[in-house]
């Protein structure tokens, strides 16, 4: 049979190159303002947005160098060179000491801004994770240990969120007040969540919030997270409410998205098209448990199967998992999982699913794999190794399978994030 992995990573490709911050950024910045262009970036491009930041300050408008600086935050492995901005490279999906000490610098940096001042803030997914500043009475480690629950509960990137607001000094428009005598609050985001919601991507460092403590700890409560006393008097503290629509602090703030989910998706399906297949989109807003989402989109296959249609089937959107076993892996990894045990007396069917940014879960290293893919050659390693697959899926180890088989999606970091991008193709 035709090889197919090739077109995979071409879909895939296509939806990651049409969010890279060299391609989206320069048309929306600012021109330069009476005093500095104070640029505060976080995320996993981060990096990648301050270097093209500097590239339209310092060449297009030949601004003087002296009126340019910032500090960028992203992800360890994620950093490029930049020249006056300042990387630092911090933890995620757990945060750590890094992120700790540059967040206090972001919100220094901010304090400093003047009424001749810009404030650019640059933000992409992970920003929640690299900007952590607990509130007062929270240590980091209490943090920390809220953010390992949450990602072990199954919650979706929204929810966790909102909880992650509630416990800092620099989420839920918190930055935008330390930076409000700036001349003007611009940021820029490239959008990891569903429904583009601004309030929740990075968790909403200069928007309003109109989640509330309660909702915070009902949340809590919901996943029944096991976190400590503090934590829970934090949430009990009106001081530590988020800023809200109406605040003074957003008086001169202005929000933009740069990239979508949605137009990567759409770069994806026109590769596929090209290509010969007739396209179902899903769209770039779906969320659920991995597993449950690929025996949905089974039946889709085997139904564009049996009807002899060549079909390629695409979606976005930012799946979850219930963390039960003790493996590794992330939730595009148990989606491929999920299908190789749905699909596998079916060699005409392949599929990836790969998160955008390039890493699927993992250790918050580099070199952790972006998703996996499955095709003819997946089933039959399956079967010449003797594995089974729902034993992974049980243990929720689904590196450790596609490490077997060799299909694991590798490829570095991307420098951006548009959530996962998931393609199923029926020949």
């Amino acid at each position: 049979m035709t090889d197919r992995r090739p077109l995979l990573r071409a879909i895939f490709d296509a939806a990651v190159a049409a969010a890279h911050p060299d391609v989206v950024l320069s048309a929306h910045l600012r021109p330069a303002p009476r005093g500095r262009v104070i640029c505060l970036a976080a995320g996993k491009g981060a990096a990648a947005m301050a270097a093209a930041a500097e590239r339209y300050y310092l060449e297009t408008l030949a601004l003087d160098p002296q009126r340019l600086t910032g500090i960028a935050t992203t992800r360890h492995g994620h950093g490029v060179p930049t020249r006056r901005i300042r990387v630092v490279e911090a933890g995620h999906p757990v945060p750590d000491q890094a992120g700790l000490k540059a967040a206090d610098d972001t919100l220094r940096l901010a304090a400093e801004a003047t009424a001749d001042d810009l404030l650019l803030v640059l933000l992409s997914g992970g920003g929640s994770a690299n900007w952590i500043a607990p509130v007062d009475g929270v240590s980091f480690a209490q943090k920390q240990q809220v953010n390992r629950a949450l990602l072990r509960s199954g919650a979706p990137i929204g929810e966790m969120n909102i909880v992650r607001k509630h416990l800092s000094r620099i989420k839920g428009g918190r930055l935008a007040r330390a930076g409000s005598r700036a001349a003007e609050i611009v940021t820029l985001a490239i959008s990891d969540v569903p429904h583009d919601d601004a309030s929740a991507i990075a968790s909403g460092p200069t928007v309003p919030d109109p989640t509330t403590l309660a909702d915070a700890r009902a949340l809590v409560a919901k996943y029944n997270l096991a976190v400590d006393d503090a934590i829970w008097r934090a949430l009990e503290d009106p001081n530590n409410e988020s800023c809200k629509p109406g605040d003074s602090a957003f008086s001169r703030a202005e929000f933009e998205l740069i990239a979508r989910p949605k137009a990567s998706l759409e770069a994806a399906a026109r590769i596929a098209q090209d290509a010969g297949y007739a396209v179902i989109d899903l769209g770039a807003d779906l969320e659920g448990e991995a597993r449950e989402v690929a025996a949905t989109h089974a039946q889709l296959a085997f139904k564009a199967r049996s009807e002899g249609k060549r079909t390629a089937i695409l979606t976005g959107g930012e799946l979850t998992v219930t963390v039960r076993g003790n493996g590794r892996g992330g939730p595009n990894q148990e989606y491929a999982l999920a299908l190789a045990s749905l699909l596998k007396e079916t060699p005409d069917i392949c599929a990836l699913a790969g998160d955008t940014d390039g890493a699927d879960g993992g250790a918050g290293s580099a070199s952790d794999p972006a998703g996996a893919m499955i095709d003819q050659t997946t089933f039959a390693r399956m079967k010449s190794l003797g594995l089974d697959p729902k034993a992974y899926l049980d243990n929720n180890d689904a590196t450790a399978f596609f490490v077997a088989t060799g299909d694991l999606l590798l490829t570095g970091p991307t420098l951006t994030n548009v959530n996962d991008v998931r393609v199923i193709l029926v020949d």
